[in-house]
């Protein structure tokens, strides 16, 4: 556990052997199009699968809009075989939101009506209309989806979403250093297209800032944080993007004493990243993070992750947080049965 730690032990005691409800956002932005941004996906045209096709594996063990899982061709497997794996050991029921995915997924899934976001280095990411409808329709989910749990986890899959979130932060003024799918983080090309945003627009006002800089999901989850964290416990689960949604959600307000991001150790680690300094900076929340230990794994393509691929997505940090706060399983079981899932899925493929 990292910042605060008594506010992180309560929220713990808080959640511990409780109800969980995992709903899992997909979008997306054009952003990701740009050669060499993001290793979601193995070609440009294949990258908007990614997150339709990370909600079906999450359902059905296996992707109905591609004919394989999401992976990289060396066999790096999407976190949602370790967020599947972290569910299911813990019986925890799952919903998908489609908040500006361009592909629907072939489940059903809550409809937004948000449409995906632009790339940002050439035009503003969202129409102002779009933000205000994101947070809006954000706001009635996060209600209706807290109601129904003890902890309301949030996880998300949108590729390059670490590159609007950069340029989120950084045009609020938050110093921020962004997490990379990839062990050599392509930073230069990241602060470039955040530099080309930064010059459109000098407004700090959060909903412009979000309209010119930003993707569908961060409002989205904005909005959901507001109103979910009002009536139960909620778990961001994820990095740089988390501490995006927080920092936009200071202005649709969210109550701080229910509220913690769950991550993994890999992006807590990441020489890269300062995802402790940032969320500190935005607000008093605990950071929980967990070592899932891949290093251990059976398997190349998990073994990878603790060198520094992937390292985090689909909610993968928050779920494995919440199976073993559900169930009591510790991290050597778990390593049992993502490597189980892994091998189930290879050897399908």
């Amino acid at each position: 556990m990292h910042c605060n730690e008594e506010k992180g032990q309560k929220f713990i005691k808080d959640i511990e052997q409780k109800k969980f409800l995992f709903s899992f956002v997909i979008s997306y932005t054009e952003t990701c199009e740009i050669p060499g941004i993001t290793v979601a996906g193995a070609d440009a045209d294949f990258i908007k699968f990614t997150p339709p096709a990370d909600a079906e594996f999450l359902h059905y063990g296996s992707c109905k809009s591609i004919d394989m899982i999401p992976m990289t061709p060396d066999g790096k497997p999407t976190p949602a075989l370790l967020t599947k794996a972290a569910l299911e050991s813990a019986s925890i029921p799952q919903v998908i939101i489609n908040a500006g995915s361009k592909i629907s997924p072939k489940l059903p899934y809550f409809h937004t009506g948000v449409t995906y976001g632009k790339n940002i280095a050439i035009e503003p990411g969202l129409e102002q209309s779009n933000v205000v409808h994101a947070i809006d329709y954000g706001r009635i989910l996060g209600r209706t989806l807290a109601s129904c749990t003890d902890c309301l986890i949030i996880g998300e899959s949108i590729p390059a979403g670490t590159t609007t979130a950069l340029a989120v932060l950084k045009s609020l003024g938050i110093d921020a250093h962004v997490s990379s799918s990839m062990p050599k983080n392509p930073k230069s090309l990241k602060n470039g297209v955040v530099e080309k945003a930064l010059e459109r627009s000098d407004s700090k006002e959060p909903y412009d800032v979000i309209a010119n800089a930003g993707d569908p999901m961060i409002p989205f989850v904005a909005g959901m944080l507001s109103t979910a964290s009002e009536i139960t416990n909620v778990i961001l689960a994820g990095g740089t993007q988390m501490a995006a949604v927080l920092a936009i959600a200071k202005s649709t307000g969210y109550d701080e004493n229910r509220v913690a991001i769950g991550t993994t150790s890999y992006i807590i680690d990441d020489k890269d990243a300062n995802l402790l300094d940032m969320v500190k900076s935005i607000s008093d929340i605990p950071v929980l993070s967990i070592n899932p230990k891949l290093e251990d794994s059976k398997f190349d393509g998990l073994r990878a992750y603790s060198k520094g691929f992937v390292k985090e997505g689909v909610g993968a940090g928050g779920s494995m947080i919440a199976s073993i706060l559900k169930t009591g399983i510790d991290s050597k079981k778990l390593l049992k049965l993502i490597d189980k899932e892994y091998s189930r899925v290879t050897t399908s493929q």
